[in-house]
């Protein structure tokens, strides 16, 4: 835990509540903060597009030579090597945004962004799809820039509510871009007195789901060239010859007293403080908790009941996912920050590991009504019901997890690296944690292993590993926040 200076005004009131300082909230940048929502956006435009047609698309290169069995194998590769490029190129963008700005940055990756999505809707061989995935998966790698410049233009006031909504932007890519990869994909043959009519189209039947969602990563470039504000409150080389840091005017968090206090980038070891390295943890835990959950639910809920499942159509789960995404990101939106505010960053944190706890503990209880039943009746509808509305707790977490990540950097100019190292960590949990999911519970129903509810045990025990994890976070968030880092 930080050490704190007991007159020295924080984040947080020892009641939960925001202090008296901070009750009059600075103007949030509307136009700033749409442009770096709108940047973020393009990632799960571009990112989970082609979920609806890669199967049919690997099919399509004939790499494997009409072998059923390996098409899911490759088209895990292609989904799969996304993350893994991100993977790799988040530490670096955060280090080149360091250097050489934020804006340079954040224009740059979108722009590469919609320009491999719109290669990979063109490509006619696996191995041009694969090179084209990965580098979307690169390029993609800016994320944890924009989270460092949500934290420039905000302060302490705001800061909560800013980060609020980076799940309203995930969740309407998340419910958006498989529809339209759905609905466009093979568009020629659907509707071929139109769209029919164009030989680009009849030549390359997915290019027009990649070129919608690479519009949106291209309209990020456009808005971010035209208006995006540079926010790095200091030069690098300058700091390492003159340890003074230079204020920006598009930077309300500095002030010209405390920017000759900002110290040069420690390297990555010295980097890797315990403050930071329990904030790495817990955001590991809850991005894998997260995947898990998002891996398990069309999962369990697919699978006929006899195998512990619940039997729904993809139709019926489409719109519980669609209506329970919108309702989260909403409901993120408008009281993210006030709950926030309210409780403290550590309980709303804590209480999400605990709602993963109770929705994973729930899976066993919804199959065994379901199969006692032979059918989805009014007593699993009640406990889908529950579970769906634990959703809404560990939503929460994301804005606390910044706000964590933030607070641990040793100091204001390390917050850059400090968000890349986040995302890389997030980056490697979302690639392990669908494949792990899901292996466990087939595991479990084939060989019945604790009566086919052993994947159940291992992520609730997860969740409470990560409940108790989370309690070696701060209490309170470290004063310095309040100026800004």
């Amino acid at each position: 835990m930080h050490d704190q200076d007991p007159d020295s005004p924080t984040l947080e009131t020892n009641d939960g509540e925001a202090s008296a300082a901070s009750t009059s909230r600075t103007p949030i940048p509307k136009f700033q903060l749409f442009i770096l929502l709108l940047i973020q956006f393009a990632e799960p435009m571009c990112g989970l597009v082609i979920y609806p047609f890669i199967v049919q698309f690997v099919r399509d290169t004939g790499i494997t030579g009409g072998d059923e069995a390996k098409t899911g194998f490759y088209a895990g590769l292609i989904e799969s090597s996304f993350f893994l490029a991100e993977c790799l190129t988040v530490y670096q963008f955060a280090r080149l945004a360091d250097r050489y700005g934020r804006r340079p940055v954040l224009m740059l990756a979108p722009l590469g962004l919609g320009m491999s999505v719109l290669g990979f809707g063109l490509s006619r061989s696996f191995w041009l799809l694969l090179g084209f995935r990965c580098a979307q998966g690169a390029f993609n790698g800016n994320m944890g820039v924009a989270r460092t410049v949500m934290s420039e233009i905000s302060d302490q006031t705001n800061v909560a509510d800013i980060f609020s909504t980076l799940q309203l932007m995930w969740s309407l890519g998340a419910t958006t871009s498989p529809f339209i990869g759905g609905v466009l994909a093979n568009s020629a043959t659907k509707w071929p007195e139109t769209l029919g009519k164009i030989a680009l189209l009849r030549t390359h039947p997915y290019f027009l789901p990649c070129a919608v969602s690479a519009c949106i990563a291209f309209a990020s470039f456009a808005f971010a060239f035209l208006g995006l504000h540079e926010t790095l409150p200091y030069s690098i080389k300058h700091s390492q010859k003159s340890q003074n840091a230079v204020a920006t005017e598009s930077s309300p968090l500095l002030s010209a007293e405390n920017s000759a206090e900002l110290e040069a980038i420690p390297p990555l070891r010295q980097l890797l403080t315990r403050p930071v390295r329990v904030a790495l943890l817990n955001h590991g835990l809850l991005c894998l908790c997260d995947m898990g959950y998002d891996a398990l639910f069309p999962l369990v809920y697919s699978t006929p009941i006899p195998l512990g499942g619940l039997g729904l159509e993809p139709f019926d789960i489409g719109r519980i996912m669609g209506l329970c995404g919108v309702i989260n990101a909403i409901f993120q939106a408008l009281f993210g920050g006030r709950f926030i505010r309210y409780f403290g960053a550590r309980p709303v944190f804590t209480a999400a590991f605990a709602a993963f706890g109770l929705v994973f503990a729930l899976f066993p209880l919804l199959t065994f009504l379901a199969q006692r039943a032979g059918r989805v009746d009014a007593a699993v509808l009640v406990v889908l019901a529950c579970q769906l509305s634990c959703s809404v707790v560990f939503y929460f977490s994301f804005a606390s997890t910044n706000l964590f990540l933030m607070d641990a950097a040793p100091n204001r100019a390390s917050v850059g690296r400090v968000n890349g190292l986040g995302q890389m960590v997030g980056t490697i949990q979302r690639s392990i944690a669908p494949s792990m999911a899901s292996s466990l519970f087939a595991l479990s129903v084939k060989h019945n292993l604790a009566r086919g509810y052993l994947v159940y045990i291992v992520l609730t025990g997860l969740a409470l590993i990560a409940t108790r994890c989370s309690l070696m976070l701060p209490r309170y968030l470290r004063s310095e926040l309040k100026k800004g880092l």
